[in-house]
């Protein structure tokens, strides 16, 4: 098929470092594998149909739920944008990734964490945080039900936030106490203040309109089928997936 995906040996080299050491048995050939993972995600198949030239779908997907259990994919692109840090004007938003009903049915397990899945007008979401650097690559990712607000997300990765000398975000992260977070972390805040404050808020509305970064960043991910539509009952795999994207969009 000519339609196939194929890391490069380039590609490749950047990763291997963060490969995790075989035990016992090698592994089959990593390349092979990895790019038969990316084509299942990018075009939201099922594992049983994998094109042949990848190898058994069985081994596909072994190697996938293993290593995002171990969080291989999400320590990838975290080591990857630690190599090229532009993070002088950061960005932070939210977007909603539409859950499938394959991935909310079932009961939970006993002790679980959750699948992180709500109901919003629009039907069974996932929500999706991050914060992206100066050029609108993601090098931060939270993930919370649908209904959970912003505030949560802008709690969870404030103290992640790598030094940079401007934050730009919406108005749903317009609150006292995160705009003094970011002063404490020498960060100026540029977000708009909501219409119901008021004294209004001044700020840099020429710098303000590099927040499209972010937005762009979110489309992108979302071209791959398996992300726009979660699939995927385990939070921690559906995170991987878009981690692997991520990566592979903007990273290497």
């Amino acid at each position: 098929m000519s339609n196939l995906y194929w890391l490069c040996e380039d590609q490749m080299a950047r990763l291997r470092p963060y490969f995790p050491k075989s035990h016992g048995v090698p592994r089959v050939d990593d390349r092979r594998v990895l790019s038969g993972i990316i084509f299942i995600n990018r075009n939201g198949l099922r594992w049983c149909d994998a094109p042949k030239e990848y190898g058994p779908p069985k081994t596909l997907y072994n190697r996938w739920k293993r290593w995002s259990d171990m969080g291989v994919f999400a320590r990838i692109m975290t080591g990857l944008a630690a190599e090229a840090p532009d993070h002088k004007t950061i960005s932070i938003d939210a977007t909603y990734l539409k859950a499938h009903r394959t991935a909310s049915r079932l009961r939970l397990k006993k002790g679980g964490g959750g699948r992180l899945i709500g109901r919003t007008k629009g039907g069974m979401n996932t929500k999706l945080h991050a914060v992206t650097d100066t050029v609108g690559r993601p090098i931060r990712f939270f993930m919370t039900a649908g209904q959970v607000s912003d505030y949560i997300g802008a709690r969870a990765l404030v103290d992640s936030l790598p030094a940079a000398d401007w934050l730009l975000g919406d108005r749903g992260y317009d609150a006292d106490w995160f705009r003094e977070a970011l002063v404490d972390k020498g960060i100026t805040p540029c977000i708009p203040g909501r219409k119901s404050r008021a004294k209004p808020i001044k700020y840099d509305k020429r710098r303000y309109k590099r927040r499209n970064r972010i937005e762009i960043m979110f489309g992108r991910l979302k071209d791959w089928r398996r992300i726009a539509t979660r699939y995927d009952r385990c939070p921690k795999v559906f995170l991987s997936a878009i981690a692997l994207a991520a990566t592979i969009l903007f990273w290497l």
